[in-house]
């Protein structure tokens, strides 16, 4: 995992089953770091997160090594989450659990943020990101970016 940074947006489209289509610069990065295996589980965004195993793995015994008060996240996450693989055509299938918690149709973002990828509603990231911007930006933000 180490080196590997996702970033960056991409637009696509679900087709009819749920299915996205994993855009060329993150594929060959997914097939590197995990084989094409994924998991995805809800965001308290509002999104779903897009791990690679590996990274996954690293998060969730963060996650298991919680005291019991954590554990309303724990279900979130953990109870959430499903492994997903890549396939041929380099489509990941998402269900329709997780699309509809994440309100996903048709028109999503598959956004990078590091170590995982968020994938969101086109509408709803835009309303979460206008929110973002009109609030007051975090002391620890304004320290690198002034």
């Amino acid at each position: 995992m180490a080196g590997h940074v996702f970033q960056g947006p991409a637009a696509l489209t679900l087709d009819g089953k749920g299915r996205l289509t994993v855009p060329a610069r993150h594929r060959d990065a997914l097939m590197d770091l995990s084989g094409g295996q994924l998991t995805l589980t809800k965001s308290p965004a509002g999104c779903l997160f897009m791990f690679p195993r590996p990274a996954w793995e690293q998060f969730r015994d963060k996650l298991l090594g919680l005291p019991m008060a954590a554990d309303g996240w724990r279900r979130v996450f953990l109870g959430n989450a499903l492994d997903v693989d890549m396939d041929s055509a380099s489509r990941v299938l998402v269900a329709p659990e997780l699309r509809e918690a994440a309100g996903l149709v048709r028109d999503v973002m598959l956004i990078g943020m590091g170590s995982r990828l968020e994938l969101w509603d086109r509408a709803r990231l835009a309303a979460h990101e206008a929110q973002v911007m009109s609030s007051e930006m975090p002391a620890a933000i304004q320290d690198f970016v002034a």
